[in-house]
């Protein structure tokens, strides 16, 4: 029986991306299946695999069919976490499919790789929504 495994990113830097996710989602470096090409970052508390970075050649694509989503409870914890992984080497994207109202910020890794920080409170299925 098939089972999910973890979300790959491919990179450029492995070090750089390493340091990056490490700091942006509290991972560690695992041994695991590590090579020149491979990194295996695992939950800092022990509870298993997290991520995977690969290197990889190929440029990022502008508008991915399927990229990471990071979750905040609040707006406030939302601004505050965007402003956290700015300051790690994230950048904010001028993104041009943005919804009205929308309750994710769209950034990129140090790779350019999109991801996006959702307000959990903001967003349709989470809490009630803010009246426009």
């Amino acid at each position: 029986m098939l089972r999910l495994g973890i979300p790959v990113i491919g990179v450029t830097d492995l070090a750089r991306a390493v340091s990056f996710w490490s700091a942006a989602l509290d991972l560690v470096d695992a041994p695991e299946w590590r090579s020149e090409t491979w990194r295996t970052l695992n939950h800092a508390d022990g509870s298993g695999r997290a991520l995977g970075l690969m290197r990889s050649a190929s440029q990022p694509d502008p508008h991915p069919r399927l990229h990471l989503d990071l979750f905040a409870s609040s707006a406030e914890e939302q601004r505050s976490e965007v402003r956290r992984l700015v300051g790690l080497g994230a950048r904010t994207v001028d993104w041009d499919l943005y919804p009205p109202d929308p309750d994710f910020v769209v950034l990129a890794d140090p790779d350019d790789n999109i991801f996006c920080v959702v307000d959990l409170s903001h967003a349709p299925s989470g809490g009630d929504r803010p009246t426009p």
